[in-house]
């Protein structure tokens, strides 16, 4: 039975669903997506979430987001928009939960250098290796290598794809070949992921001392908001940017959920209506989005451009390309199930190292680059000489 009693047409039903690569028994006391989410919640990748890096790295501190927690946070926020839109929340959730499964350590800057490292041998995407982790890299079935996930799950993960990678990918990838719109439970998680990091990447950059209070007045949002948290008597300084934060958080989903109910009821009767769109149904009102690209652009130019944090990005560049590097030439340093076979060409002893590499936490890739090659690349923690007037 679906958690949400009354889905609208244009949701995704689990007794519809397209079903799974191997044919399973149906759950006894769940519904098929509650099964995708509940193995996406015991799986090794999604454990290893919570020591890989959102922005700052995980030896920053125990009080800034981490992978997991942002997948958490994503979750949330995606369950409360489906609820309201009458569309499955399970469906939802699940996706939300796996969307970062991929993801190397030490974040887009680990991203970017695996890249690099993989642009002969057909490239890294974390969403594309999202997928092949759910698909292929988690092992711990019997019948069947991945976790087996539906259709609609694996569809939603793929947030982008470009039409050369998505031949590869057979029906799961159809829809970039197609131009079609994905679900609108995929659309929800996808917005979800950006509202949720917007607005804790302002906490943890405030946190850590790089944002200051004063760009508060840069942004109408949050200007309007923290305007709001003063009006209550008693507060300290956290508690009243606590309070901002979540006001401005709570109108922008808010908005989602209004502008995208209105959307939904003039453009689609049915899923198909809601594919055949030529832009997402689940959107912002433009006043709304202009401030989510404002937003954005600030927490761009303030945060992820400045210089302590990229002093750590070309650090986190640099392990994961020796790492790359030590393991291509070296392949007996790499654990016995992943030395290559004698079969296996250059391509597929690349994927497999970057397979390694992206399912390392920071932590461990920090060990194991410190190990093979002897040098400390990693600076202080930015927090350690933080002057930040936020606590």
């Amino acid at each position: 039975m679906e958690h949400n009693s009354a889905l609208a047409p244009y949701a995704i039903d689990s007794k519809a669903s397209r079903g799974r690569r191997v044919n399973e028994s149906p759950p006894a006391w769940r519904n098929e997506f509650q099964r995708d989410r509940d193995r996406i919640i015991h799986s090794s990748a999604f454990r290893r979430l919570e020591y890989k890096t959102q922005v700052f790295v995980n030896h920053e501190g125990d009080m800034f987001r981490t992978r997991l927690t942002h997948s958490l946070e994503v979750a949330q926020i995606a369950r409360t928009v489906a609820r309201a839109l009458r569309v499955n929340e399970d469906l939802t959730e699940a996706i939300s939960l796996s969307h970062d499964l991929g993801h190397t350590p030490f974040g887009h800057a680990g991203q970017d250098a695996l890249n690099a490292c993989m642009q002969d041998y057909g490239g890294f995407e974390h969403n594309l290796q999202s997928l092949r982790v759910v698909d292929k890299l988690e092992q711990r079935y019997q019948a069947f290598d991945g976790l087996n996930l539906l259709f609609e799950t694996r569809e939603g993960i793929l947030k982008h794809c470009d039409k050369s990678k998505a031949r590869g990918l057979g029906e799961v990838g159809a829809r970039f070949l197609e131009g079609q719109q994905a679900s609108v439970e995929a659309q929800i998680a996808n917005l979800a992921d950006e509202i949720a990091y917007n607005h804790h990447d302002i906490d943890d950059g405030l946190r850590a001392g790089i944002l200051l209070p004063e760009l508060f007045n840069e942004h109408p949002g949050l200007k309007d908001s923290l305007e709001i948290s003063e009006q209550r008597d008693g507060l300290d300084t956290k508690r009243q940017f606590d309070i901002a934060i979540r006001e401005m958080l709570g109108t922008f989903v808010n908005d989602l959920i209004v502008t995208s109910a209105e959307r939904l009821a003039g453009h689609c009767s049915g899923l198909a209506d809601v594919r055949a769109l030529g832009t997402p149904v689940v959107d912002f009102s433009s006043a709304v989005r202009a401030q989510h690209i404002q937003l954005k652009r600030l927490l761009h130019r303030e945060l992820y451009s400045d210089a302590r944090v990229k002093v750590f990005a070309t650090a986190a560049g640099i392990t994961v390309t020796e790492l790359f590097e030590q393991f291509f030439h070296h392949p007996h340093l790499l654990p016995p199930d992943r030395q290559p076979h004698r079969s296996r060409d250059e391509v597929g002893h690349a994927r497999t190292i970057a397979d390694y590499i992206a399912g390392m936490t920071d932590r461990f890739a920090i060990a194991e680059h410190q190990r093979l090659t002897g040098s400390a690349t990693w600076p202080e923690p930015i927090t350690s000489n933080s002057t930040a007037r936020y606590r």
